[in-house]
This record gives C-alpha cells, sequence and structure tokens, in this order.
C-alpha cells in the first residue's frame, strides 16, 4: 500500500509537470521507472532546462546534458525584438562537464528568450565516433528582477537606462557590470565595533549588482540577498570593488570577507578576510602576479599615545591564491595622518557613502579635526582610528612593483614601492612636509614648461578655466595605470576627479562644482606630470557627482569609460527634499578624444551609483 502511494504520487506530479504550455521548451517531464528513481526528460533532445542553477544569478540556465556527453557547443540568446543584442559564446567541453550541460547566460528578465544552441552528442560508452551533430531552439521564460529594497524613494527594482548616444560598432558588443547601493534598510547597522573602539562597520547597504549591453537591457543580476545576512558579521557589508580575474571569474567583497564565483552564480570560494584587519570597502584587484589586493584597515592598531584602534581605510593588503598574506602598505606609517588641508576644505554633506543633509555645506575646523575626544570610527578627522585617508583604489603597477592609491581625503594619488617608501605623490603640494614634500610632482604643460599653480600650489590654471587646462583631483576615484599607453619611464594613469574641495575651498555656489574624467602622463625619472586628457567639466554640475564613480581604460576597444556614478546628488539637501534625482551617466570615448562612442543615462532609481565595470561573462565559459 505504502508503495502504491509512493508510485502514485510520482506519478501525478509527472503528470503535473507534462502539460505545461508547449510553447514553453524548457517544460521538462518526470519520469517514473521501476526502481523508483526519477529523471527529467525535456522537450530538446538532451535534458531538462535547471533555471538559476546555483541560486544567485536567476537570469542563468543550464540545459541538463540529459546523460550525454557533449563537445563543440555553441550558444546563442536572441536579442529582444528588432535591435535586440543577440549574446553568442563557445562553451568548452570541460565547463560543459563543471555545468552538467550547456550553461545559458544573457537572458532578458520577464521574458521568453529565444536560445539556439548547438553541439555535438554521443554516449560515452560508444565513444565520440558516433556523435550526432545537433542544432535546436528553446523557448525558455525568465522571471523578473527582484531586490530586498527600501520601501521608500525607489521607483523600480533596478534603475532604468535610457540610451543617449547609440553605442558605435566599435563598443556594440561591450557589457557593464553595475554597482549600486541603498542608503536605507530597516536591518542594516546591527552590529557596531565596541572593542576597544573604532572602524567602519556601519556601511551595510543593500546592494544592487547588475550587467546591461549597450541598450542598457539587463541581462544577469546578482541576487544578494542570498548571500547578505544582516544577523551574521561575517555576510554583512556592502558588495564593492567587483574585478574580473584573468579565468574569466568575478571578485568582490563584503566588510569583513571576500569572494570569488563565476558569471554563471558559482561559488568558487568565499573567505573570511585574514584576523588582522577588518572592514573591506571599495576596491580589490587580481594583480598582474596572480595575488590580490584589498583595502582594508586594521583590527588593532597600536597608536604612538598608547591606545589600541581599529583603523578606517587606511591599509592595503595583498594576499595569495589560498588568502595567505603575502605583503601590507599602512599608510598611517607611510604617510602623514595629520595632514588636514583638504580635509578643512571637504564638504561634511557627503563624505563618500556617508550623505546628511544636516551637514551639507558645512566644512570641519581644525579644531574638529584634531578634537581628541571626537568620536573614533568612520568620522573625518586626523591620526589613526579616524577617517584621515579614505583610500578607494589600489592599483598594481607591475612595471617596479608598486602601487597607486587614490586616498579621497587627501586629494591625492600616491605612489609606494614594495619598501614602503613613496615615490611620488599626485595632488597639490600644499601641507605635505619633509620627505614627503619631495615627492610631490610637479606640473608641467606640452612643452614640458612648469605650470604655475599659485603661491599654495593648489589653484593650477584649469581650476576656473571652463576651456581645459591642467588641475589636480580632488576628492577623486579609481586612479589606475593604463599599462597599453604607457612608455618606459612615462607613466600614463587615469582618475575621475569629483571635484570636491577643488582649490583647497568651497565655491560660493554649489552649482559652481563640477567632476572630471582625467589622464595624466607622469615621467617618474623627471617627477614631473602633464594633463594629456579630460571630460566632465563642459558638462557642469548636472554631470558633478561629489563621491563614487570611475574612470577606466578598455584595451579591447582603445575606449575610455567614464562613469559619473551620483550625477545629480551635488546638492544633498535638494536631493533629501526629493527636489533632484540621482541621474548616472556612463560613456565611452574613443581613447585620446571626446568623441562618443556610447552614452547611457540611469534614471528612476533613488540608489546610490558606485562603479561600473566592464566585463567580458564569455571567458568564464572556455
Amino acid at each position: 500500500m505504502r508503495v502504491e502511494k509512493l508510485l502514485s504520487s510520482a506519478l501525478v506530479a509527472g503528470m503535473i509537470l507534462s502539460v505545461a504550455p508547449t510553447t514553453m521548451f524548457a517544460a521538462a517531464t518526470a519520469v517514473v521507472n521501476g526502481s523508483g528513481t526519477n529523471s527529467y526528460k525535456g522537450t530538446g533532445q538532451i535534458g531538462a532546462v535547471l533555471m538559476n542553477p546555483y541560486g544567485i544569478a536567476p537570469l542563468t540556465a543550464v540545459i541538463k546534458n540529459g546523460g550525454y556527453a557533449l563537445t563543440d557547443i555553441k550558444v546563442t540568446v536572441k536579442g529582444k525584438g528588432t535591435n535586440g543584442i543577440d549574446v553568442t559564446y563557445d562553451v568548452s567541453d570541460n565547463k560543459a562537464l563543471l555545468h552538467g550541460g550547456i550553461p545559458v547566460w544573457g537572458m532578458y528578465p520577464d521574458y521568453e528568450n529565444k536560445i539556439e544552441v548547438s553541439y555535438k552528442k554521443y554516449i560515452s560508452s560508444e565513444g565520440k565516433a558516433k556523435a550526432e551533430a545537433v542544432k535546436e531552439s528553446y523557448t525558455i521564460y525568465a522571471p523578473p528582477v527582484n531586490t530586498y529594497g527600501p520601501g521608500i524613494r525607489q521607483q523600480r527594482t533596478l534603475p532604468k537606462a535610457e540610451v543617449v548616444i547609440p553605442a558605435d560598432k566599435s563598443v556594440k558588443g561591450n557589457f557593464y557590470l553595475m554597482n549600486h547601493l541603498q542608503q536605507v534598510l530597516p536591518n542594516a547597522g546591527q552590529v557596531v565595533w565596541n572593542n576597544p573602539v573604532g572602524g567602519a562597520l556601519e556601511w551595510d547597504f543593500e546592494s544592487y549588482v547588475w550587467i546591461i549591453d549597450t541598450n542598457g537591457d539587463i541581462r544577469w543580476y546578482l541576487d544578494t540577498s542570498k548571500l547578505r545576512d544582516p544577523y551574521d558579521l561575517r555576510k554583512k557589508g556592502n558588495f564593492m570593488g567587483f574585478d574580473q580575474t584573468k579565468d574569466g571569474a568575478l571578485m568582490f567583497g563584503t566588510s569583513q570577507a571576500y569572494h570569488k564565483y563565476d558569471f554563471m552564480g558559482r561559488k568558487i570560494f568565499s573567505r573570511d578576510l585574514p584576523r588582522s584587519y577588518i572592514d573591506f570597502s571599495h576596491h580589490l584587484e587580481e594583480t598582474s602576479k596572480g595575488t590580490y589586493l584589498l583595502r582594508a584597515a586594521s583590527a588593532d592598531y597600536k597608536r604612538v599615545d598608547g591606545k589600541n584602534v581599529r583603523t578606517v581605510r587606511d591599509v592595503i593588503v595583498e594576499l595569495d591564491r589560498d588568502g595567505n598574506v603575502v605583503d601590507e602598505w599602512k599608510l598611517m606609517d607611510i604617510l602623514d595622518p595629520y595632514r588636514d588641508q583638504n580635509m578643512l576644505a571637504m564638504d561634511q554633506g557627503a563624505v563618500c557613502l556617508n550623505v546628511d543633509a544636516s551637514q551639507a555645506g558645512h566644512t570641519k575646523s581644525k579644531e574638529e579635526l584634531e578634537d581628541a575626544n571626537a568620536p573614533w570610527g568612520d568620522v573625518a578627522g586626523v591620526g589613526a582610528g579616524r577617517n584621515w585617508a579614505h583610500v578607494n583604489s589600489a592599483n598594481y603597477d607591475a612595471t617596479d612593483d608598486s602601487i597607486i592609491i587614490s586616498s579621497r581625503h587627501q586629494s591625492a594619488n600616491i605612489k609606494i614601492g614594495r619598501d614602503k617608501k613613496v615615490k611620488w605623490i599626485l595632488g597639490s603640494p600644499e601641507g605635505w612636509s619633509g620627505e614627503l614634500a619631495k615627492k610631490v610632482l610637479t606640473p608641467v604643460d606640452n612643452r614640458g614648461k612648469k605650470i604655475d599653480c599659485g603661491t599654495s600650489g593648489s589653484k593650477c590654471p584649469g581650476y576656473l578655466n571652463p576651456n581645459g587646462g591642467f588641475d589636480w583631483t580632488w576628492t577623486q576615484h579609481t586612479t589606475y595605470v593604463i599599462p597599453e599607453k604607457s612608455k618606459p619611464g612615462k607613466l600614463r594613469v587615469s582618475s575621475f576627479d569629483n571635484g570636491d574641495s577643488r582649490g583647497m575651498e568651497q565655491p560660493a555656489l554649489v552649482s559652481e562644482k563640477y567632476s572630471r574624467a582625467v589622464e595624466y602622463e607622469i615621467d617618474e625619472k623627471a617627477m614631473t606630470v602633464k594633463q594629456v586628457w579630460e571630460f566632465g567639466k563642459e558638462r557642469g554640475f548636472e554631470w558633478f557627482s561629489p563621491i563614487t564613480s570611475v574612470t577606466e581604460y578598455i584595451p579591447e576597444t582603445d575606449s575610455m569609460m567614464v562613469y559619473s556614478a551620483t550625477a545629480g546628488l551635488g546638492d544633498v539637501k535638494a536631493f533629501a527634499r526629493g527636489e533632484t534625482e540621482l541621474i548616472p551617466y556612463l560613456h565611452e570615448f574613443k581613447y585620446g578624444t571626446k568623441q562618443s562612442l556610447l552614452e547611457i543615462k540611469f534614471v528612476e532609481s533613488g540608489t546610490i551609483g558606485y562603479r561600473a565595470l566592464k566585463v567580458n561573462p564569455f571567458v568564464s565559459f572556455k
């Protein structure tokens, strides 16, 4: 009787599955054999379609191999409508074995996707000589995007992408990983450091991670709710620092951990930070040596006054592939954590992700910055234990085994060697002293003539000139080496110059602020710097991003990608009143020019734009 009931239940389940609409080729039929085991036969020539096979990438699927060995696999996800972009890629035999069939990537959400596949199949015991070549089509419905959301001031699950300038054919096949954050969450901020004090763990926002094509259409997203647990210290924190590794996978960090997953959502590893470090955010990258650079902080640092503190965004750690510590750069020991000139000029209304309308337009006094009784932790202030450096990128330079950091709160880009000695400082000379003052680069024009930046050195000719001219970067983000454009002794670097504290002051009107994407050439022997390209000043306040953003050279298309990630947040008070909207802009430019190859703006969001990253998902299928 019990066996009969089990068989009866299984047969009913099979009947329910088998009556799915015939247009849905992803449907599968449950088959019960005499031994009572189940298998699932798809409507195609091999196995069933398994949606979201690893649980965190809902727009992916695997067409199971059905027991066959598969080779010579090619997949095309057809573009939506007449102007949709086809996604076509090859799958290696090994990756077919890894995923148990044909991985499908690049489907549109809430849509019946047309999938074309070709492959050779054979029964393993019979050998490849009897392989059968197959071409077939599937229709797979992918679900709508689903996010946690704050329940307020968010008009849609993900920002709406509107194409302003259609993609040039040179970049038409690009895909961009977008990383945004949401400040307001009822389940965040449940842990603060109190042993002894300090740190930056309060950054624990909902993270939005998705990939668009050059039409702005969503082709993938990460279900971060499956990885984030607000009740587990190790699983809290913003998803930040995305980097695509040489094997095609994605790496990123979440406060107390860092992770590596492939584009199908398969976990490669998820590791806690080494015990000496806390509070990862902003930047993680794989170096050309195969090691990993992470921006973190010290879990326990002894100050010269005898106090033990948790530091804030001022340590770079290098790890090997197994998570062992290779090296560290403690910036509070390398730089001057008491240099306060730039912090005195910063608008406290938007100090990176600490957006506070009540502080908009306010700058801190020297007494406030140096107050010994001021709070420890993520507050602008001098000395280890407060946010004196705020490093937002750490990029490896293979030419001399060095790193180049972007320090927002110093408005400086600094190259540091393996010996922990500063090689040069790209930033205003104001406030640097001793040996560090000697490392500040001298700005020169195209003829090599020194540029006069005034008595303080902070107000260069490009400071107010709407038509261009040299300027330093101010509260900048993402300063990266461009090895493909560099020459021996002449290093090219790109940066996103956010522009707050420009000229070591706040302008009379907030609407006078602007941001720039900028590229410099540095003569490391002569210790000079020349500005060779910029964009953004001509777009004015509309394009101004007070925080976050990225400028990065893309070698595959010989283009400069720029993401002004928080355009619209310039007037923080107006934003808080709901009078302005965040409208980030994504650009591609032909290298060395302002010729636009693509421009997309993002509307109806309410999320805080962080970064964009050009990715190639198909490397992970090779």
